[in-house]
């Protein structure tokens, strides 16, 4: 079998850096804040970061990127080794240094320092490209991407190709397979930004950029709205949203979303799904921490995304429950997953720090609902939970009920959908053992897997009716 060919990221590498402290006091002579530093996190970004996200779970990812020999540069390299390979050109002066002064979490002041220019590509770095299975270009406008475009523009023609543009940087090359910039890059005046903030305008600039740029498509990210998918013509743009609210450091996010889309586009998705998981993995990101989060870098090569879906539930649960959180559980068949599931799914998550869902094996299934069923396997059901945002983990039981399993997990919080009281739930009682609660949350009237199942056969039945006439 043919060895898989790499995912080659272009761009600009910076070093960023977060002073992290408390700020309880203003400094005697000026009106600024006195932050007293309790760590120092330095860590690669720009071209950096979005190359460590695009190796997650074992991929060979390939940086093209400019350094020198100076103490930023060398920093660097130590981040990513055993990460990605790294294919160098030149650079004639220091590796920028980005870093945040942060108290409480939030940034008070950022300070920029050093930089340099890229020398001329080698033979290295036109073979790496020649031989890229796809193609991520994390501008930075430290041109670096200047300095190969000749060779993304071929590389355009060969595969997909994700362009994350930046004001002072390279237009994308033609053919681009989706180019991703943000609101206020498409919005402010300058070379890639127009006027106009709403959906509206941002649909319609995102349409000219991508006429301009001859790409495939604009998909523009809107923060916590998600990402707004335009393309050449006259054809209606698609809104995706981020699938819950996340609430964190959004340093990097941008990096997350290019950087799974391009991952995405080289597994084969089509750009309307690359877009969509990609945005679902940016608000794991952020969640999680953002670049930030010290799981990121704590390990050279993370068997999964830090977003995906927990393995383990009781690991989970047991790490939730030492750092203070909120466990809560739900459970159920979700043998055809509706409406009602998912209202119920995201006003579960909401209640505590993560969601575990208990699934009914399919002997499980068989037993209460009789021959038939389920109408989808254990493995699709599972698969379905765990894609979604709201979902942390997905445990499985092969009884009648999740007692046992519940006994195991032994959640704060245990929730069920529908129209009965909390005490009358078959588990209230092994829940409020170790001083958990049951709760019964609001659900959708007309949604249940019975109905479908019997509109579904009405409608087969119609249809065969239709047919013989």
């Amino acid at each position: 079998m043919t060895a898989r060919r790499p995912l080659v990221v272009v761009g600009d590498v910076l070093l960023d850096e977060d002073i992290q402290g408390v700020a309880e006091r203003l400094a005697p002579d000026a009106p600024a804040p006195v932050v007293d530093v309790r760590s120092n996190v330095r860590r690669p970004g720009g071209a950096g970061l979005a190359a460590a996200l695009a190796a997650q779970g074992g991929r060979e990812v390939v940086l093209v990127t400019a350094l020198g020999r100076d103490p930023a540069s060398e920093a660097v390299r130590l981040a990513l080794r055993d990460r990605v390979r790294l294919v160098e050109l030149p650079l004639d002066g220091t590796l920028p240094v980005k870093t945040r002064v942060m108290a409480g979490g939030r940034p008070l002041v950022r300070i920029d320092r050093g930089g340099g220019t890229p020398g001329e590509p080698d033979d290295a770095v036109r073979d790496a490209l020649a031989g890229a299975h796809a193609v991520l270009v994390a501008d930075y406008g430290r041109r670096t991407v200047g300095a190969v475009r000749e060779d993304l523009v071929a590389a355009a023609r060969r595969g997909p190709l994700v362009w994350d543009p930046h004001p002072k940087g390279e237009a994308p090359v033609p053919g681009a397979r989706i180019v991703t910039p943000n609101a206020a890059e498409v919005s402010a005046p300058g070379p890639t930004g127009g006027a106009g903030r709403s959906l509206r305008d941002i649909a319609e600039r995102g349409r000219e950029l991508a006429e301009r740029w001859r790409a495939a498509a604009v998909a523009v990210t809107l923060g916590e709205r998600g990402v707004l998918l335009t393309r050449p013509g006259d054809g209606t743009p698609m809104l995706v949203p981020a699938p819950y609210r996340a609430e964190g450091d959004t340093c990097g996010a941008g990096d997350c979303f290019a950087a799974a889309t391009a991952t995405e586009l080289a597994d084969g998705a089509l750009p309307e799904e690359a877009v969509q998981r990609a945005v679902a993995r940016a608000a794991g990101f952020v969640a999680a921490g953002g670049a930030g989060n010290p799981e990121l870098w704590r390990t050279a090569t993370p068997a999964r995304p830090i977003h995906a879906v927990e393995e383990d539930p009781f690991a989970l649960a047991e790490r939730v429950r030492a750092d203070g959180g909120t466990v809560v559980a739900t459970g159920g068949c979700f043998d055809l997953l509706h409406a009602g599931h998912v209202g119920l799914l995201e006003s579960a998550r909401r209640i505590g720090d993560c969601l575990i869902v208990c699934v009914n094996s399919d002997e499980s299934i068989t037993r209460r609902k009789g021959p038939g069923r389920p109408l989808n396997p254990l493995e699709d059901r599972t698969r379905v939970l765990a894609g979604l945002g709201s979902v942390d983990a997905v445990a499985v039981f092969e009884e009648d009920t999740p007692v046992a399993l519940l006994s195991r997990l032994r959640p704060d919080v245990w929730v069920k959908g529908g129209d009965y009281s909390a005490e009358d739930l078959p588990e209230a009682d092994v829940v409020h053992a170790w001083g958990g609660q049951a709760l019964v949350l609001p659900y959708l009237d007309g949604r249940s897997t019975t109905l479908l199942a019997r509109r579904a056969a009405r409608s087969a039945t119609v249809l065969r009716r239709a047919e013989r006439s």
